[in-house]
């Protein structure tokens, strides 16, 4: 026979409502014998009371009874909050479809055909005490589920809000710290000049070096200026032409370009929708980097485009000195050197600030040993709404 405890394991309790003492007492044997507490009402106005006062976990409820019969209690019954959601089953001779759809209009769950045969109350009763504790667990789960959905939300705003804030800070900080080092390096340099044959040999390399600090300050200021403008400055996207934005990061790259006798070759590039300045920052951090690690030989860079999933995967291709697999997550992170400012200038942003740019255009960047020497850089762009 089935059980009558529930996960908590305590005995569960059933209303037993009818008009006569005989059924009651049949009823309430039948279930205390199988480990339920039974609690009897001879009336629907009784039933109602002691329902809102045992809170039962079912109730078996006879149809036809004087006063209040058992759909207007059923009725009353759903209609209160402290007893809408107990289970209702009826007992009755009753065997009109209309009567039992009037039934379970009225709220109840389930029939049982009087003369009542206790082996099926027992499996009815067990049933729908099951399905309803189900339904209790669900309806916590779901409660807790959208606490937790609630939580997070209310976490991932505080975040927004909070890197919002950050990226601020970043920018009026860095824009304000600009003229006073100017103003140090550019009174230092003035020093310099003007007194350097008062100066011992100490003195004009204690100089250099506070000029050469202020320098490298402001070139980190820059370089987190354009890290925090990312997200406060960003254009909307338009339709940008990735081939212009290559020749223009060339450009800004001449000097370089001709100093190392680098050799750039440029493959056909697509068009994608983006904000063009980061893009071309994007490129131009790359080529620079492919420039600046160099090996003994000339650099030798290829830019190459080819389609991946519902996007363009770009690679930027050098003969440079080459990374290891294990700094290969290390080096998009903000503030990361893996050489020393002696070897090789910068401040570790360059390719913090590619993946951001590449993020915020929804694609993801990474980098790869070449397939001779060297290093190949590889990013994702989506493609330009309504091309296939």
């Amino acid at each position: 026979m089935p059980s009558a405890e529930t996960s908590e394991s305590r005995p569960q309790t059933i209303l037993i409502v009818d008009d006569r003492p005989a059924n009651l007492e049949l009823m309430a044997t039948e279930l205390e014998a199988h480990g339920y507490i039974a609690v009897v009402a001879q009336g629907g106005a009784e039933a109602i009371e002691r329902a809102g006062f045992v809170k039962p976990d079912l109730i078996l409820m006879d149809v036809l009874m004087p006063a209040m019969d058992g759909f207007e209690t059923t009725r009353r019954l759903k209609a209160s909050d402290a007893t809408r959601d107990i289970p209702i089953i009826f007992m009755t001779a009753l065997t009109d479809t209309a009567e039992k759809l009037a039934g379970f209009a009225a709220g109840a769950v389930d029939y049982v055909t009087k003369p009542l045969d206790g082996a099926e109350v027992l499996v009815r009763v067990q049933t729908h005490l099951t399905l309803s504790t189900l339904r209790k667990r669900l309806l916590a789960q779901n409660e807790q589920l959208q606490h937790e959905i609630s939580a997070h939300e209310q976490t991932q705003a505080a975040l927004v809000r909070s890197n919002t804030e950050l990226e601020q800070l970043a920018y009026v900080a860095s824009h304000d710290m600009q003229e006073p080092l100017r103003m140090i390096a550019s009174y230092l340099q003035l020093v310099a000049q003007r007194y350097t044959d008062k100066l011992d040999d100490d003195g004009r390399e204690f100089i250099g070096y506070a000029v050469d600090g202020a320098k490298r300050m402001q070139a980190l200021i820059n370089d987190m200026l354009a890290y925090s403008r990312v997200g406060t400055k960003a254009k909307p996207f338009a339709p940008v032409d990735c081939a212009a934005v290559f020749d223009t990061a060339l450009q800004h790259l001449r000097v370089a370009v001709d100093e190392s006798d680098a050799r750039i070759e440029c493959g056909v590039l697509p068009r994608v929708s983006g904000d063009m300045s980061q893009l071309v920052q994007l490129f131009q951090n790359l080529l620079g980097n492919a420039i600046k690690f160099r090996g003994r030989a000339a650099p030798a860079i290829r830019i190459g485009c080819e389609p991946c999933g519902e996007g363009w995967c770009i690679s930027v291709v050098d003969n440079g000195i080459g990374i290891e697999p294990e700094y290969s997550e290390r080096i998009f992170v903000l503030f990361q050197r893996l050489h020393g400012r002696t070897q090789y200038a910068g401040t570790g942003i360059g390719l913090a600030l590619c993946k951001k740019i590449v993020e915020r255009h929804g694609g993801r960047i990474w980098v790869e040993r070449a397939p001779t020497q060297g290093s190949s850089f590889r990013f994702t762009l989506p493609r330009m709404n309504g091309e296939a």
